[in-house]
């Protein structure tokens, strides 16, 4: 059977898959400055029997195309290989050697599975029903990300569907986590410079005070979650920065805000963009002050179509039944980070699931984006094969 071939040539190389993470890790880039890294998933293909499309994404994401044997339907893969601007503290033997620069969100591992799973795909094309890219993509952590890109460049036009995984410090190596409909939230920006009349701290009539209108501002924000949204719907809105600091006895004539908000519907999104805008409006008129006001949508929320993901249930728990490598699977709760996954689902119906990923002896796990973050790589193996049964499962069962 093609499904239980794969599975072992997957299980002939998980020292492999290891190696490759351990590579990627000691040598980590952060967003939209790949270059290394794309170049070493680029040489992993040359001269295997596919297309390679390169320079995509800010001429650092790739998707690889599998045609096999016997028609069927195209299937999207995606990894993303981008690391973060954090200083390693792991202690790892294979630590990164760039400083302040690391692998601590998974995406390592990600590309190891992947590159691993695709090259056994290669290896069985002939017998394969459909196409499948493997989309190596860059850029996940910083907007614009590299998915909107991809998509626009129109090499995944043909999809059918699309799947990824992510490591998650949620168990032990074995489970498998998902969730239907949304499951990431959507990733909004603001900046806000409010200019007003500056003065002497004793005379504040003869002055506009910009730091009243923006204390204003931060607090009034928050009602737009608390009396604009729905009880049922999710929004955040955290305003990191206040640039306000001046001298004691002197009324700032300026100062500037940033923000980060977080809704998990694209009508929630819709609807706080709509109410800060008014907001900074009533700011203008309220306090008599000038405002410059920045608002963009980066990343949309990340829809798991319904249908397809009781699909994906029903196959990864069939192969737990049968595959001592997957050992649970679990619906996971909505996750309030965000995901350029997004921009995949929204051209065709997607899956984007989890794999537990907790360091083996460990109690209290620190969560991704943690200086101390690592995998138990024997998640890496437990990723490729579930996501190889769902290329099988999915692929061709339809053909």
């Amino acid at each position: 059977m093609l499904t239980d071939k794969l599975m072992q040539m997957l299980e002939a190389r998980k020292d492999e898959m290891i190696q490759i993470r351990r590579h990627l890790h000691e040598h980590p880039e952060v967003s939209f400055e790949e270059v290394e890294t794309a170049k070493y998933i680029s040489d992993f293909y040359a001269g295997k029997d596919v297309k390679i499309d390169k320079e995509i994404a800010g001429k650092h994401g790739l998707v690889v195309t599998i045609k096999g044997g016997k028609p069927g339907k195209t299937i999207g893969l995606r990894a993303d290989f981008d690391a973060l601007p954090v200083q390693e503290e792991t202690g790892l033997p294979f630590a990164s050697q760039t400083p302040g620069v690391m692998h601590a969100c998974g995406h390592d591992g990600h590309t190891a599975y992947l590159m691993v799973l695709a090259d056994c795909l290669i290896q069985l094309k002939d017998e394969l029903c459909g196409t499948i890219k493997i989309i190596h993509q860059n850029a996940e952590e910083m907007a614009p990300g590299g998915a909107k890109d991809i998509v626009a460049s129109g090499v995944l036009d043909d999809l059918d569907y699309v799947f990824a995984i992510h490591f998650l410090p949620t168990g032990p190596a074995g489970g498998v986590g998902w969730r239907k409909e949304f499951t990431f939230t959507g990733r909004s920006y603001m900046k806000l410079k409010i200019t007003g009349v500056g003065g002497h701290g004793s005379s504040p009539h003869l002055a506009n005070d910009a730091i009243v209108a923006g204390s204003y501002f931060v607090t009034q924000a928050q009602t737009v979650i608390s009396r604009r949204l729905s009880p049922f719907d999710v929004g955040v809105i955290t305003i990191g920065s206040f640039d306000g600091k001046g001298q004691f006895n002197i009324i700032k004539e300026s100062v500037e805000l940033e923000g980060d908000i977080r809704c998990m519907s694209t009508g929630a999104q819709e609807i706080v963009e709509r109410e800060l805008t008014n907001l900074v409006k009533g700011l203008e008129v309220g306090f008599g002050v000038k405002c410059d006001f920045t608002y963009y949508n980066d990343y949309p929320p990340l829809y798991n179509d319904p249908e397809l993901t009781e699909r994906v249930v029903k196959i990864l728990e069939a192969a737990r039944d049968k595959d001592e490598r997957i050992t649970d699977v679990k619906e996971f709760p909505a996750q309030a980070p965000s995901e350029d996954f997004s921009y995949y689902t929204k051209i065709c119906p997607g899956c984007y699931f989890f794999i537990s990923a907790t360091p083996k002896g460990v109690d209290k796990p620190v969560y991704n984006h943690n200086p101390k973050f690592d995998i138990d790589e024997d998640a890496l193996l437990v990723a490729a094969k579930a996501v190889g049964y769902v290329v099988m499962g999915i692929g061709q069962e339809e053909e």
